[in-house]
């Protein structure tokens, strides 16, 4: 016969080794591959689900990420504003003490200025009184006997007290 019309003995050989091998790739062939196939579909499974929780941890992470940045910035303006509150506070407490202390030391002055015033008057009367008795004392030394004499010395004296006055000054 020919190659597309084979004989009959022809196919129970081929049917019989045909079952033959069925049998054997049935009993162990097949089990090992669908076990093979499974473990990989479980492989893949769990691999897709693997990624699935990567990717919601990194969403999470991403989320977590955006909340700090955000609570950061919020921190940073509060801070930023309790540091511009701190420093209007110090330059104003430093104006009202360069204020006090101005007033403190033009109060000192005035007082010292008074003092020295003070001061100053009682010299002046000190030697007033200090020239009035050298005056009074020359007057009754002399014991002048006539008017005339006495104002002359009297205004010689005058003289000679305001130069003195001129010199010291």
């Amino acid at each position: 016969m020919s190659l597309i019309t084979p004989d009959f003995g022809l196919l129970v050989w081929m049917t019989l080794i045909f079952g033959i091998v069925f049998f054997v790739l049935a009993k162990w062939g097949f089990p090992m591959i669908t076990g093979s196939v499974e473990k990989r579909a479980q492989r893949i499974g769990d691999s897709i689900k693997a990624a699935k929780e990567a990717e919601e941890k990194l969403r999470n992470l991403a989320e977590e990420q955006s909340r700090m940045i955000e609570e950061t910035r919020q921190e940073q303006s509060r801070i930023l504003k309790e540091a511009a509150a701190s420093r209007d506070n110090i330059v104003e407490q430093a104006k009202v003490q360069a204020r006090e202390e101005a007033s403190r030391i033009l109060d000192q002055a005035r007082t010292q200025i008074a003092a020295e015033k003070e001061n100053a008057l009682l010299d002046v009367r000190k030697e007033v009184a200090l020239l009035s008795v050298s005056v009074a004392e020359k007057v009754l030394k002399a014991s002048l006997s006539d008017g005339a004499e006495q104002s002359a010395l009297v205004d010689r004296l005058v003289d000679e007290v305001s130069s003195s006055k001129d010199l010291k000054n």
